[in-house]
């Protein structure tokens, strides 16, 4: 089945006034961060933290969203894909509304600023880390169908039976929504997957393991379908500078939950 996409995945604004315009792709930001905060105000590691709905709140939209994945995202952004545009404007580091988020970049800002607030607090890192690992693929789901309404992060072409055309793409070629592949196994099936393993086994750093180990095999297989960018395409070996990206968490993933599972054993 190949579907021709009308005009509407081209930047689509929910709200244009003039100046103001708001965008289906912000909507899924400051969605993720609702439904993660709603998720996240109940869950058991958050009462183990014994932390407030306001501690939620502040640790969700201004560390996570704010702090975290925006900076770090933008940050993240212009030095793994845009590096060159940095070294002639390093202002450009600032020009958000050029677009240009990394998720890797991202993670690490996360990463940083929950660091912060667990040493501000006194509390676990770890412990709060699986407890916002739990949450994330809500907002990598979102995202990732913002990306596909937007009609950008597309797929490569395909000669199959199934297929995009993106208005977005000047070659009209027939594409994989890998935009869709991605809100469905980064999103879905990862919440579902840290669930069931949460169920098993609760144990300190094994939601983080977990999710950096499961997220970077999946983005590594998708990124396969996945257009490269076009101002750096393949950068090593024939990957993508996703997989380079995200070879670092397969290993760091299976190194946390490799020791967390072994010191959980020592301890019983």
């Amino acid at each position: 089945m190949i579907i021709e996409l009308s005009d509407f995945f081209n930047n689509p604004s929910l709200i244009e006034i003039g100046w103001l315009r708001i965008q289906y792709y912000a909507v899924t930001w400051v969605l993720s961060a609702v439904f993660i905060f709603q998720y996240l105000k109940n869950h058991r590691i958050i009462g183990e933290l014994q932390l407030t709905t306001d501690q939620v709140n502040d640790i969700v939209f201004l560390y996570g969203l704010i702090f975290g994945a925006m900076l770090g995202g933008r940050f993240g952004y212009m030095f793994f894909y845009g590096l060159d545009q940095l070294a002639s404007n390093p202002l450009s580091l600032f020009f958000i509304w050029e677009g240009g988020l990394s998720f890797h970049g991202g993670l690490i800002g996360v990463i940083v600023s929950l660091y912060i607030y667990s040493y501000q607090h006194k509390i676990s890192f770890l412990r709060l880390a699986d407890s916002i690992c739990a949450a994330m693929p809500i907002g990598l789901g979102l995202v990732r169908i913002g990306n596909f309404l937007n009609g950008e992060l597309y797929g490569r072409p395909t000669d199959g039976t199934w297929g995009f055309i993106f208005p977005t793409d000047p070659y009209g070629f027939t594409r994989h929504p890998s935009q869709l592949y991605e809100a469905l196994f980064e999103g879905l099936f990862l919440f579902i997957l840290l669930m069931f393993i949460s169920a098993k086994n609760n144990k300190h750093g094994v939601i983080s393991g977990s999710f950096l180990l499961a997220y970077g095999l999946t983005r590594f297989i998708i990124e396969y379908f996945r257009q490269p960018d076009s101002h750096m395409g393949f950068v090593a070996l024939q990957l993508s500078m996703g997989q380079l990206l995200s070879i670092p968490m397969v290993i760091i993933g299976l190194i946390l939950l490799t020791k967390s599972l072994r010191k959980n054993e020592a301890v019983s």
